[in-house]
């Protein structure tokens, strides 16, 4: 009989120990712990898909940038290529996740970006999907 090993990461074996902090900083203490590694990359990565790159200062090349995306023109050649931009630089600063799908889905009407992401943590196998949306105004 074969046996579905999963690795745990050594933090997540106290699990009163804080491993981050969630988003958004709006509860009463301002910042929400978080107690799992896999909770605490999915925010990693939604605070990537919502850095502008040069945003951080000793890594400008952190970053989706996609508010700055809003006031481009919006066609499917951009879409393709933003998606592209995403795929290329999560893959750069998150080699511990395998992306499954990444879509992105752009309302030029509203000036609105959706983002839609799956992906699978390497080291336990874990799913997890994001769901982002970024809206001018």
């Amino acid at each position: 009989m074969a046996y579905n090993l999963r690795n745990i990461n050594t933090l997540d074996l106290k699990p009163s120990t804080g491993v981050g902090v969630g988003l958004p900083f709006n509860t009463p203490s301002v910042f929400t712990t978080v107690y799992t590694t896999k909770e605490q990359i999915k925010y990693n990565i939604i605070n990537f898909l919502l850095s502008d790159r040069r945003e951080r200062i000793f890594n400008p090349t952190f970053g989706a940038g996609l508010r700055s995306r809003l006031f481009e023109q919006i066609t499917d050649q951009s879409n393709q290529t933003l998606q592209d931009s995403i795929q290329t630089s999560i893959q750069s600063y998150f080699p511990n996740i395998r992306i499954e799908e990444l879509d992105v889905i752009s309302d030029p009407d509203r000036s609105n970006i959706t983002v839609e992401f799956s992906y699978t943590l390497l080291a336990s196998n874990e799913q997890d999907i994001i769901t982002l949306n970024v809206q001018n105004g």
